[in-house]
């Protein structure tokens, strides 16, 4: 699947900067593509969508952190097999402020559930939502980045 036929928006993070009340940060992907490669990659052996603690979240840098123009590769994979679902590219600003909310949001509420949600739709039609906890940056060697990546107390990786 190529990158280009996914979009990527994010919701509820500007109640941060202006010290707003807390909502939970949301990335809603969209795929403009033959549904039956994304659903197939969407579901497990037994032809179930997997659910959320059966996929990760990631975001691969393509340069430098520090460089403002920055941009990566977000993905989304199968946790058992290591397979990606999708891939989109991202500058790298947009998803660090994302994590940010994300952040800000496991602080400030008592939410159980996560600290973020993803909604994946195809064509426009939603398939399945995930809440999140755990968010990973990797430099472009690859390298986790513990001190951007969303990652809750008590996880060790």
């Amino acid at each position: 699947m190529r990158r280009d036929y996914f979009t990527l928006e994010v919701e509820n993070i500007n109640w941060v900067e202006a010290n707003g009340t807390p909502r939970k940060p949301t990335v809603l992907i969209d795929f403009e593509g033959p549904s039956s490669t994304l659903r197939e990659r969407l579901s497990g052996p037994d032809g179930d969508l997997l659910d959320a603690d059966e996929t990760d979240v990631t975001f691969r840098l393509q340069a430098s952190i520090d460089d403002p123009d920055a941009t990566g590769v977000v993905s989304v994979t199968n946790r058992t097999t290591g397979d990606f679902i999708l891939e989109l590219n991202q500058e790298a600003a947009d998803v660090l402020r994302f994590i940010k909310a994300a952040r800000a949001y496991g602080t400030e509420t008592d939410d159980t559930e996560g600290r973020y949600h993803v909604d994946i739709a195809i064509n426009g039609d939603h398939v399945v939502s995930y809440e999140k906890a755990t968010f990973l940056i990797y430099n472009s060697e690859g390298n986790l980045l513990r001190q951007h990546s969303l990652i809750p107390s008590g996880v060790e990786l």
